[in-house]
Order: C-alpha cells, then structure tokens, then sequence
C-alpha cells in the first residue's frame, strides 16, 4: 500500500496558506469597499465643502446684547445697519 504523506505541507504550510487567504480575501475585500465608494458618489460631489461655521453670528451675538439690556434699541439698530451695511467693527467704541 502506498501512502502519500511526503506531498502534505507541514505546519509552517499551512501558515502560510491560512495567512495568504487572509490576506487575500481582505485585499479583494477592501477593493470591492472602494469601487463601491467611487461608482456610488453623486456626481459632481468633489472635495470642496460648505464653511463649517464655529459659534454665533455676530447678528445673533448683537441680539443677545441687546436682550440682556447691555445696549439700547438705538445702539442696536445703529450697529445692525452697520452689519448689514457691510462694515466691520470700529475700533475705540464699544
């Protein structure tokens, strides 16, 4: 009878195999991942964004002054036409 144990890989065989399975199946994986990323991207999207904005506006920051009484309705109108006017603070005045 005639065994044919000499053509089996040892433990270090199958190692490897179990490794380049692994790694083969993650890389076909990670690719599907990524055509499936670019072809599902509406068009015309790029990387550009809307400005994240931080914090208030500087009109709703004159409407909280203004309702917590540190500045009178003329004050506030005066520096809301400025706002809107398109000027910018003006230093020496508060």
């Amino acid at each position: 009878m005639m065994l044919w144990y000499g053509h089996d890989p040892s433990g270090w065989g199958w190692f490897v195999m179990s490794v380049g399975m692994i790694l083969f199946w993650s890389v076909l994986i990670l690719l599907g991942v990524l055509l499936f990323r670019t072809l599902s991207r509406p068009a015309g999207t790029g990387t550009a964004t809307a400005p994240v904005q931080h914090g208030p506006t500087a009109e709703q920051l004159l409407a909280e002054r203004f309702a917590r009484g540190e500045i009178d309705e003329d004050e506030y109108r005066r520096r809301l036409s400025v706002l809107h006017m398109g000027g910018g603070p003006r230093l020496g005045k508060d």
